[in-house]
């Protein structure tokens, strides 16, 4: 038996579940695991929150340039 990595980049759940079922169709095994950090992901979708909310800060270019200084 032969194990390869394969990425599918997908766009809801119901293509998850065609994989899942194309996959056992074949009578491939497979598992499925999640390639981020969870936690990363949760505060980025906070930060989305809080600019939808107006309660972002903003930053003059002037300050963005010093920070590389």
């Amino acid at each position: 038996m032969e194990t390869i990595n394969i990425k599918a980049q997908t766009s809801d759940d119901s293509q998850i579940e065609a994989i899942k079922a194309f996959m056992k169709a074949l009578k491939i095994k497979f598992e499925l695991s999640k390639d981020y950090n969870e936690d990363f992901v949760k505060k980025i979708q906070q930060g989305d929150e809080d600019l939808k909310n107006n309660k972002g800060r903003k930053v003059s270019i002037e300050d963005l340039d010093n920070l590389w200084k």
